[in-house]
């Protein structure tokens, strides 16, 4: 099912492409750091970015690394994700079409460079 916001940025978040290279929730608790992050989203008028390890579907939920106010791993809907930018105000959250799959750990180090920690 498409979006407003679809429409808006032109793609789908989730396609089942990559729907279907997602692991499920915990699948991957044993790689730790070397977890394959599959798909990153990222909002264009903020600093905010979702990547995303694994997924469940029926409750259309990701763990990942999240990149806000603070670098942490945790949980969050997709939901969530197609509703920034549903009031008009903000510019809907956007997939990176160019992204690469890579390391949680990889990830981590490069955002933690970016925001001058060690």
């Amino acid at each position: 099912m498409n979006t407003h916001n679809d429409s808006i940025r032109g793609h789908k978040l989730l396609t089942k492409e990559i729907r279907a290279n997602l692991p499920p929730l915990c699948a991957t608790d044993n790689l730790g750091s070397k977890a394959i992050v599959q798909v990153k989203f990222f909002t264009p008028d903020s600093n905010w970015t979702w990547y995303a390890t694994e997924y469940d579907p029926k409750r259309k939920l990701f763990f990942g690394l999240v990149d806000g106010y603070e670098l942490e791993l945790g949980y969050f809907h997709l939901q969530e994700l197609e509703d920034i930018g549903k009031d008009g105000k903000t510019i809907p959250v956007e997939r990176d079409l160019h992204y690469e799959p890579k390391t949680l750990k990889k990830l981590q180090d490069l955002h933690r460079k970016l925001r001058g920690h060690r």
